[in-house]
């Protein structure tokens, strides 16, 4: 009885032990569950949708190719420049050489050439996509014109052994012929009188 007390004992204490490193396993690790979607993790930088900036950027872009933009941006240059040259020392806030306009125009183009180029960069890709499919089309155009090429010579060649009307006709035609060649010596025969061996004559008796 007390062997078994004792092994019921060491049992306990090692079941408890490995009760212990599992409990500490799993605190040092945590268990990853297939089944439940991974925390999302947490970025420095903001995060943005790039198909948004990207339409953002391909409508700059558009308007920065309009003759309406190059109006606009003349027209507020020569405001500029007539408003810090005409109006008292006092109001003007860029005076000459212009340091402020080159500034913000430096500003404008640096900022425009990489919108841009995004908006050229999709642009290229969606030229990429279309070229793709209309190449897929032109492979299964192709296919299909092979095929139907393919049924086209098949009927041709099973027609050749199909008899035609006019066919069927020229045969019949030359029958009639070889008939009415066969039957005219028979004709003339009849007239003259002549008999075949073997038919009936008159009777001598």
């Amino acid at each position: 009885m007390s062997e078994r007390g004792k092994e019921t004992r060491e049992d306990r204490e090692a079941r408890e032990s490995r009760e212990r490193e599992r409990r500490v396993n799993e605190s040092a690790r945590p268990r990853i569950r297939l089944d439940v979607p991974r925390a999302p993790r947490r970025r420095v930088l903001p995060e943005y949708d790039p198909d948004a900036f990207g339409r953002l950027s391909e409508r700059i872009a558009r308007f920065l190719g309009t003759g309406r933009f190059i109006v606009w941006m003349t027209v507020i240059i020569i405001m500029w420049v007539v408003w810090n040259v005409t109006v008292p020392d006092s109001l003007r806030f860029d005076e000459y050489p212009f340091i402020f306009l080159t500034l913000a125009l430096s500003l404008q183009a640096s900022y425009a050439a990489p919108l841009i180029l995004l908006a050229q960069n999709r642009q290229d890709d969606r030229d990429k996509v279309n070229l793709e499919q209309d190449r897929k089309q032109n492979e299964r155009s192709i296919a299909d014109t092979e095929f139907l090429s393919r049924e086209v010579a098949a009927l041709r060649q099973n027609l050749g052994e199909v008899a035609t009307r006019d066919w069927i006709r020229s045969e019949l035609q030359d029958l009639l012929r070889e008939l009415d060649e066969r039957g005219r010596p028979v004709e003339e025969g009849a007239g003259r009188g002549e008999h075949r061996p073997g038919e009936g004559g008159p009777d001598r008796g």
